[in-house]
């Protein structure tokens, strides 16, 4: 793709993003990297070779997306992909419903991409927005649709992960402490962003907690909830999402995969 070409997309998703100003419904950004072999899910490699990291990322998406199109269907709320790499929009595009739009991630450290997304959607006209890991392909539409719901009540609402981050982010108002000299990529993001909440006087509304996969070891337990194993930590009549494309390309390879982790 020429620089003009992508300049171009770029453009027309940037003027989408800006057209929500005529709305006034909660945005739910799916928070990801479009799928690059060697760039993609790199914590999963090994067992897995960096092709399959990429095309397991690209299952992630488009089943968190359907899920999201779910919420669509039954609420006042519009869809995004808050991605990265720019030039990657035509890829990125293959693996989302037509009403989803893009908005690309500013360049700066994860805190700074993740609240100037946040304060993008809120500008624009929403009244509340929703950042979601794209690392969690069976996220429940329940679990969605009670954060539309507790976004639109103010604070900061958090869907707590497995590993001690957070599946998901919402807000009604840009609070740019609550992503600043946060202990990224650890197991104490979620407790140091309600502690911050705190510290700046902000409620914190906590929905259900789910998981994302990142290593090998949640990836065993994806794998182990696709084959119908209850999950310990999920709350009662919380079931996660069924994950159709994450499900057929684990089935097609899992004698493979299987023999990759055992070399």
């Amino acid at each position: 793709m020429t620089e003009l070409e992508t300049r171009s997309i770029i453009g027309r998703e940037v003027g989408k993003v800006r057209e929500g100003s005529k709305v006034q419904g909660v945005a739910i950004g799916i928070f990801c990297k479009t799928p690059i072999p060697g760039l993609a899910k790199t914590r999963l490699s090994p067992p897995l070779q960096p092709e399959d990291c990429a095309a397991l990322s690209a299952c992630f998406i488009r089943d968190l997306a359907s899920t999201i199109g779910e919420v669509i269907r039954g609420d006042d709320v519009t869809a995004y992909a808050v991605y990265t790499p720019a030039g990657s929009e035509r890829e990125l595009r293959m693996l989302l419903p037509n009403n989803f739009r893009l908005q690309p991630q500013c360049e700066g450290d994860f805190g700074t991409r993740l609240a100037t997304a946040m304060r993008e959607l809120l500008d624009a006209g929403h009244v509340g927005a929703i950042m979601v890991n794209a690392d969690s392909p069976t996220l429940p539409a329940s679990i969605l649709r009670a954060a539309v719901d507790a976004t639109r009540r103010g604070g900061v609402v958090l869907s707590p992960a497995l590993d001690g981050g957070y599946t998901l982010i919402g807000l009604s108002q840009l609070h740019e402490r609550l992503f600043t000299d946060i202990p990224w990529s650890t197991s104490r993001v979620h407790q140091a962003t309600v502690e911050r909440a705190a510290e700046i006087g902000v409620p914190v509304i906590n929905v259900p907690s789910w998981y994302d996969i990142d290593d090998a070891e949640s990836l065993a337990l994806l794998q182990a909830e696709l084959a119908g194993e209850p999950l310990p930590f999920a709350q009662a009549g919380v079931r996660g999402a069924p994950a159709p494309a994450t499900r057929s390309y684990l089935a097609a390879r899992e004698t493979p995969l299987r023999a990759k982790s055992a070399r």
